[in-house]
């Protein structure tokens, strides 16, 4: 075909990870229906072109990539909403958060992300549930987290959960907090095990915790005039490919969890269940933040979970 519609697909990570892997499968699936009608290209991780982290974000909006992903957080300062699932502790299992960003929550997030950036939202990746790791010490309750320079994501519901926990909270971009942990200029970071392990981060902190406080979800963000261009059996298409590949990715992640515990482990790292009493000891820190949140999202957001 003389002018095929290119379609560049980004993200952050290498070609291994479930996020990667998924965006492959959208790739597959589209140029096997559609074959030289469209041309697809991929740059799985950014930041090896010297780009942050973050620059997924603009780089669609502006249209130099047609589809990326990132966590949710990024976008809370221009779509305050997105803050409500940066609340620690909202989702207690798995099938509860997906079913919630599948359901009428996630629409009503995509809808909020649409009004104010240039996206058509069509799925959520699953980042999971986050653990703290760190290089001073085990934790096994708010006490042990206390003056621990941590990196949190750039969502300020976040910092102010580190804070009702007593730790000093840092809001970097990824690019920033890898470098800082391999220096060892900060104490602290939180993710999923399996972002500790593609990152590196386990060579450099010993102990981590599995506390669940958070529970992340990864738009999948197209850039909306060159997708509202498309012919509509194409828009179709990228919309089916991308509801697979959401299953597909959430499949992956659950294997990517067990594997990196083992990496954790393996590596000399020790990890640290906590019992429902030290559990309950983290809700209680951040009590104050559940409760003003009742009054900032309101009763509606909640009831959706």
């Amino acid at each position: 075909m003389a002018n095929p519609i290119a379609i560049r697909m980004g993200g952050y990570g290498p070609p291994t990870t479930s996020f990667s892997r998924s965006l492959k499968l959208i790739g597959d699936t589209l140029l096997a229906q559609f074959g030289d009608r469209i041309d697809v290209k991929y740059v799985w991780n950014i930041m090896d072109f010297g780009y942050r982290a973050e620059e997924v974000l603009w780089l669609v909006e502006d249209g130099v990539l047609t589809l990326g992903y990132q966590s949710s957080s990024y976008l809370t300062d221009r779509v305050p909403e997105l803050g409500f699932v940066d609340l620690p502790f909202l989702f207690a299992q798995r099938d509860q958060a997906r079913g919630a960003m599948d359901g009428a929550l996630g629409r009503l997030l995509a809808e909020k992300i649409e009004q104010r950036v240039n996206y058509r939202i069509l799925g959520w990746f699953e980042n999971g549930f986050r653990q703290i790791s760190n290089r001073l010490r085990t934790v096994h309750s708010p006490v042990d987290l206390k003056d621990m320079r941590i990196r949190v994501l750039p969502s300020e519901v976040q910092a102010r959960t580190f804070e009702l926990l007593g730790c000093v909270p840092l809001r970097w971009d990824l690019t920033e907090a890898i470098a800082a942990i391999k220096a060892g200029t900060i104490d602290a970071q939180e993710n999923p095990f399996a972002n500790t392990v593609t990152y590196g981060v386990h060579k450099f902190h010993r102990f981590h915790a599995v506390t669940n406080h958070f529970y992340i979800s990864r738009p999948i963000f197209l850039h909306r005039p060159a997708f509202d261009g498309w012919p509509e059996d194409l828009q179709q298409a990228m919309r089916d490919a991308i509801s697979k590949a959401v299953d597909f990715q959430r499949g992956l992640a659950i294997d990517e969890d067990r594997e990196a515990r083992a990496a954790i482990l393996a590596a000399g790292c020790e990890i640290t269940e906590l019992n429902a009493e030290q559990h309950t000891q983290f809700r209680t820190a951040v009590a104050p933040l559940l409760s003003e949140a009742r009054t900032t999202y309101g009763r509606q957001m909640f009831d959706l979970i």
